[in-house]
């Protein structure tokens, strides 16, 4: 089993981003626009994007593109990369107190997130089942 797993893992491209200061719910905003789509055109979304946490997502995925070429030996440009999964889990969040009026106190919840970008090459990207192609077929002859 733990062979397996290994076996998988060579083939397997991910960059991880631990504790990154940042609310989930606001890099889930920015990993959304580049969920599925090419690296280098994700790139350059990340890139062009207003966003503060557009900068750690694009850290991550020039991170995963050297795993990439770490781990096959050949150069990015010539895969034909995409983002095959992001997630954004919720990370530790660090309490901390606001002085409020009349000697009160509130709480003010300082949230981080963990990111884990997995790249694929077009080439692993299933075949089109038969129901698919019957449908173009379909559409083809009328």
């Amino acid at each position: 089993m733990a062979t397996n797993i290994r076996e998988a893992r060579k083939t397997q491209y991910m960059a991880s981003l631990r504790n990154c200061p940042t609310s989930p719910r606001k890099m889930r905003l920015v990993a959304d626009l580049v969920r599925g789509m090419d690296v280098t055109k994700a790139s350059a979304v990340l890139q062009f994007t207003k966003k503060h946490a557009a900068r750690d997502l694009e850290k991550l995925l020039r991170s995963a593109i050297s795993n990439f070429e770490q781990k096959s030996g050949e150069r990015w440009e010539d895969a034909d990369l995409f983002i095959k999964e992001i997630s954004v889990d919720g990370g530790r969040v660090l309490k901390r107190i606001q002085p409020a009026p009349q000697g009160r106190a509130f709480r003010v919840r300082k949230r981080s997130n963990h990111v884990t970008l997995v790249l694929g090459a077009a080439t692993e990207a299933a075949a089109p089942s038969k129901k698919e192609t019957s449908k173009e077929t379909k559409e083809t002859v009328a």
